[in-house]
């Protein structure tokens, strides 16, 4: 089983939090797309060229965090479930926090990333937009968060999606006004799962904040 990540990919973390969760061992396949041949290479592979893809065999691939989250819970049942079984009011929950999280708090917070560090040009427009998305995504993780430690009561695919943009969050739109929040961040960077793959992309992330700070 392989899967093809970048470490400091937000949605890559998202599904290698899924995979230490469920104690599921996968072959990492590192994804070089800043330069020409690798992403050639990696087109070949996957056409639309997006991390994470998980191939759990040669002949089959399963694209889209969410979507292999979904298929690690189908296909390893003994393993701590991320989406509750059995459809109803709790799945549902889990599902609409997963997509929330992707569309209102980590694609804003990547589009102010790309934008301060210049992987995107300047668009105040776009900022002011994603601004909004994250404060309103805030205040709702923030109410959510004040009677439980985890976004739908149990450690679901929604955390597995909140987590990793809330580490680049705290660059761009910050949250220390936000008292279940700080709580809630302080709980993730704890989690076995979630610790485990700091220890990897963190120095990474570090040291390219070093080289952009040694060349301005």
């Amino acid at each position: 089983m392989k899967l093809y990540y970048h470490p400091l990919s937000t949605y890559s973390q998202k599904v290698m939090i899924a995979f230490n969760e469920k104690g599921i061992e996968y072959e990492p396949e590192l994804v070089d797309l800043m330069t020409p041949e690798g992403r050639a290479a990696y087109t070949a592979i996957y056409p639309l060229c997006k991390v994470p893809m998980f191939k759990p065999s040669e002949d089959w691939m399963v694209p889209e965090s969410s979507i292999i989250i979904e298929y690690l819970d189908d296909k390893s049942p003994d393993t701590p479930r991320l989406i509750p079984a059995g459809g109803g009011d709790a799945q549902r929950q889990v599902r609409f926090m997963d997509r929330m999280a992707d569309l209102y708090l980590n694609d804003p917070v990547r589009e102010l990333l790309f934008q301060q560090f210049g992987f995107k040009p300047v668009n105040e427009g776009d900022a002011a937009v994603a601004r909004n998305a994250i404060k309103v995504s805030y205040d709702h993780l923030d109410k959510r968060l004040s009677g439980q430690e985890w976004i739908c009561g149990d450690f679901s695919m929604a955390d597995c999606a909140a987590i990793p943009p809330l580490y680049y969050a705290q660059t761009v739109a910050p949250f220390a006004d936000r008292p279940n929040l700080v709580s809630y961040w302080e709980r993730a960077q704890m989690r076995p799962s979630y610790a485990r793959i700091m220890r990897e992309f963190v120095p990474i992330w570090e040291g390219r904040l070093a080289g952009s700070a040694a060349a301005e």
